[in-house]
């Protein structure tokens, strides 16, 4: 085999690792940042779904304004807000919390958690205002409080008519985790990108990320069917 052409091929093996890495680093960022908003989303929503559902206004009204607001504005400007406005706190620079949101993987988890939390607390809110009345007379003629009506019965019966929704809320997330590129984090969009300018080669690097983007979404739909198929159970016919 000629030098020149041995020297070639093992440039190439060069760029293509380090082109599988550069996905690959983007891929981790990219689970990573949905992954934690969402769970984190998920674990505020749902209190924040029963003060929703509160008659007092004072407890509701602020839940409501915070969906509303959220709700109302792009993902993007959100993130632009927090990522560029955290710096802009007097006297931030000078304590520990400059050190962690001085990373731009903080604030977009921060922005992404509080925009998936405001759809999740809607969610739930209507999964556990469309409780039926019956459900609950029966849980207060058994003698449940409150909280043991809520933790029993509520809860549980609004997540099963809940998770439908709240999966279509999950996909829409690692979709739009693609805007995080624009604060510099290397996720699935912003490798693409970084190989794109080295490159030169648009589609061949946001066709590879386009299909990325639709294994994870396929592997999510099928995750949630299969925890659908789980919590529905019970009203599956009983076979002889």
């Amino acid at each position: 085999m000629p030098e020149f052409i041995a020297q070639w091929l093992d440039q190439n093996d060069i760029f293509t690792a380090m082109t599988l890495l550069e996905y690959w680093d983007g891929l981790v960022n990219t689970v990573q940042l949905v992954f934690l908003s969402l769970v984190i989303g998920l674990l505020c929503a749902v209190p924040l779904a029963l003060m929703r559902c509160s008659k007092n206004p004072f407890v509701s009204g602020p839940v409501w304004l915070y969906t509303y607001l959220f709700r109302g504005t792009p993902l993007l400007i959100q993130l632009y807000i927090i990522y560029y406005g955290i710096a802009q706190v007097p006297g931030i620079q000078q304590t520990f919390w400059w050190e962690i949101f001085r990373e731009p993987f903080y604030p977009a988890l921060l922005a992404f958690t509080l925009n998936t939390a405001a759809y999740t607390t809607e969610i739930i809110r209507g999964a556990i205002v469309a409780t039926p009345h019956g459900e609950i007379e029966a849980a207060k003629a058994y003698g449940m409080n409150w909280f043991l009506r809520t933790r029993r019965i509520i809860l549980p019966s609004a997540a099963r008519r809940a998770v439908q929704a709240y999966s279509n809320e999950v996909i829409f997330m690692l979709h739009s985790s693609a805007i995080a590129s624009v604060v510099t984090i290397v996720d699935l969009t912003g490798a693409a990108r970084n190989i794109y300018s080295r490159f030169y080669a648009p589609f061949d690097a946001f066709i590879f990320v386009a299909l990325l983007y639709m294994i994870l979404t396929f592997i999510l739909v099928f995750a949630f069917r299969k925890l659908e198929n789980h919590l529905l159970r019970h009203q599956r016919p009983i076979s002889n």
